[in-house]
């Protein structure tokens, strides 16, 4: 590789990742005692294809509407109880959601106030959901 990238400074160890994964399954578990028991995701996959698409769709779209799209914000939800969403019903999901800031005009007093500025989620634009969280649905890291 002529140009490796630049290790990411967000980076955890397995044994922290193993932690946080044992901790969500527990608190998780917690929370669904006495309910009716399926298992619950713990781990949601989305391709390479699925994420790039999506950064290219929130990078264009967001452009389109006036916006510097600089993120994407992870939500955690648990579908309603509700027959149309079949073996999802109850269960957790991730969704991803884009976040900038609305451009402006480029002068270096304004330039300095939008990094600033803490990035917004962007209301205008879909969020993405509908991950493969695999079967079983629990997985442990």
């Amino acid at each position: 590789m002529k140009n490796p990238p630049a290790k990411p400074s967000q980076l955890i160890t397995k044994e922290f990742a193993k932690q946080l994964n044992a901790n969500y399954n527990n608190k998780r578990a917690s929370l669904r005692a006495g309910q009716e028991e399926k298992e619950d995701a713990n781990a949601i996959w989305y391709s390479l294809e699925e994420l790039e698409n999506y950064i290219h769709y929130i990078k264009t779209n967001g452009a389109k509407d006036g916006y510097n799209v600089d993120g994407i914000r992870f939500y955690f939800g648990v579908y309603p109880e509700d027959e149309k969403h079949g073996e999802k019903a109850g269960m957790t999901t991730l969704f991803l959601v884009p976040t900038g800031k609305k451009a402006e005009n480029n002068t270096q007093v304004q330039s300095l106030a939008l990094m600033r500025e803490a990035s917004s989620d962007l209301q205008d634009i879909e969020p993405m959901n509908y991950g493969n969280i695999g079967r079983p649905p629990s997985l442990i890291y």
